[in-house]
Order: C-alpha cells, then structure tokens, then sequence
C-alpha cells in the first residue's frame, strides 16, 4: 500500500496544489474556472432585457428574490451567436463580491488537476492585445486543451462597479 500523498504538504506544495476547476463548453472550446467562484448552474431561465447596457449584457434575472446580471459569454468573446440549447446554462459566479451569470453553451464536468500541470499561455496570444489577461493557462485535457480563466479578470473596474446598478 502506497503512503505516497497526493498533494505534498511540504514548502513545495504551492508550486503544485490540487486545483478544482469547473469546465464548460462556448463555441466548441472547453475552458475552466476556479470551482471556488461558481455558486450554482442554472437552466436558461426568461431574461429581462435592459436598456443602454453593453453588447454582451443579455440583461437580469431574478434568482430567489436577488437581481442578478446576465452576461453572453459568446458576445464577450466576440464569438458567432448561436441559439440555445436543452444543454445551455448559467454558471453564477462571484465576481469580485457580486453575484453574475454567465451564459454558456454547456457545462461538462469538475476537474481536478495539479497547478503544475498548468501551462502558460502561449505569449503571441498574451500580447495580441485583444483583452486575454483573463486567460491564466492552459491544460491538456483528455487529448483536448482546456483554456483556464479568471473571471475576476474579464472585467474592467468601470464594468464591475456598473454591475452593482442592476
């Protein structure tokens, strides 16, 4: 029998952790998020369309009495639209202490990887100036490549600060 740990708990242990990301499907690409943001997966609920807001607000929802934003992650990734589907979710995360929903084509599953498995992103994406400074690394994952993201990162302050408007 192995007494090998899987995480090691020596000063080494935060340069390989075990991580624990929330996976889902946009455009046929998986990306991944800290499981720690996501407070629950939702069906596509009926959406509030609001006035004046950004391209990629689809507009609010009410969940258990609290007014929660509804972001397309296919419009903020500047991504073909496509219509919903019986697999289409909202993921609610934590964004910087507000609640958001997020809108993605499915959600697969939870993966547990170690950080050092994680690789950077290839710096030619990094400085292409697009806004990826969201995008932390990448890992290979069951023969496919799973972006992972930081949503606290996708936000301006500006953008966040008008989140608390709804």
């Amino acid at each position: 029998m192995s007494t090998q740990a899987l995480v090691k708990v020596d000063d080494g242990a935060k340069h390989d952790e075990l991580i624990q990301l929330v996976s889902f499907m946009l455009a046929d690409e998986e990306y991944g998020v800290e499981v720690l943001k996501v407070r629950e997966i939702i069906r596509m609920p009926s959406i509030t369309k609001m006035p004046n807001v950004p391209q990629h607000v689809e507009g609010i929802i009410n969940l258990r009495g609290k007014v929660i934003p509804i972001i397309s992650m296919r419009r903020r990734f500047n991504l073909m639209e496509n219509e919903n589907s019986n697999q289409t979710r909202i993921i609610i995360m934590d964004v910087s202490g507000t609640l958001t929903g997020f809108i993605v084509d499915s959600v697969s599953e939870v993966i547990r990887i170690h950080s050092s498995e994680i690789q950077p992103p290839p710096s030619m994406v990094m400085s292409s100036g697009v806004g990826q400074e969201f995008i932390t690394g990448v890992f290979n994952h069951a023969e496919r490549l799973l972006i992972i993201m930081d949503i606290d990162r996708m936000f301006s302050d500006d953008e966040r600060d008008s989140f608390g408007d709804f």
